[in-house]
């Protein structure tokens, strides 16, 4: 099973494969026509015991000397460098992040992108984006929560006629209005659906990974959301 994932990573068949599926599903008629909810979810490596010293080298994308000493080896292979630590909601997470656009009408999966857990989710939102139109010329309305939210991605939405369904935020001084919090309470009921898609991934046990580097939990994340699709 190990050298068949290697086989899918060296070769960059994991996005091939789930284009393939979606194609498959087009040849049946299928086509995503509700909202496109966008969010993401840490997916945990087994965490370092490293020092403070080698972690700061990590973050700045060095590798510690002591590491790549030939009786080091072995503990080098077990080291995950691409992994990273953050913080939400006064709770630590270590290793990716799992970014989807998913279809509001069946939770399919529709696009997605892996990370290391520190990138902001709003920094993939574009890429992440369904700019196909309907028969009538209108894009997927699209959900998110008030993570995404900034003047210049509101612009950009608008710019590509794409409905804008993402919960907005109060600043310091100037709370949110009760028509605003009403507004995001609907846009919530939606966006919320995507909650289960991480859900059903939970109970697949994948929100957590032991390969080692970003491009295995590619492969293994990537995998997951096809399988998840396929279910």
């Amino acid at each position: 099973v190990w050298t068949f994932r290697e086989a899918l990573k060296n070769l960059g068949l994991v996005d091939v494969l789930f284009a393939r599926f979606h194609g498959q599903l087009a040849e049946q008629g299928y086509a995503a026509k509700a909202g496109q909810m966008v969010d993401a979810t840490f997916v945990e490596v087994p965490k370092q015991r490293n020092t403070r010293e080698e972690n700061a080298l990590i973050k700045e994308g060095q590798v510690p000397g002591a590491w790549d000493k030939p009786e080091a080896q072995a503990k080098r292979r077990q080291k995950d460098t691409q992994a990273r630590w953050t913080k939400k909601n006064d709770e630590n997470h270590y290793g990716y992040k799992n970014h989807i656009n998913a279809d509001e009408g069946n939770k399919l999966i529709q696009s997605y992108s892996v990370t290391h857990a520190a990138v902001h989710d709003s920094q993939v939102f574009d890429e992440l984006l369904d700019q196909t139109t309907d028969e009538k010329g209108n894009k997927r309305a699209v959900y998110a929560d008030s993570a995404y939210r900034s003047e210049a991605q509101e612009q950009r939405l608008a710019e590509a006629e794409i409905a804008s369904q993402i919960c907005e935020k109060g600043t310091r001084g100037k709370p949110l209005t009760e028509e605003q919090r009403q507004s995001n309470r609907t846009k919530s009921k939606v966006r919320a659906r995507v909650e289960h898609v991480f859900g059903a991934q939970a109970a697949m046990g994948g929100h957590l990974v032991r390969t080692i580097g970003l491009q295995r939990a590619k492969v293994k994340i990537g995998l997951m959301n096809l399988v998840y699709n396929m279910k």
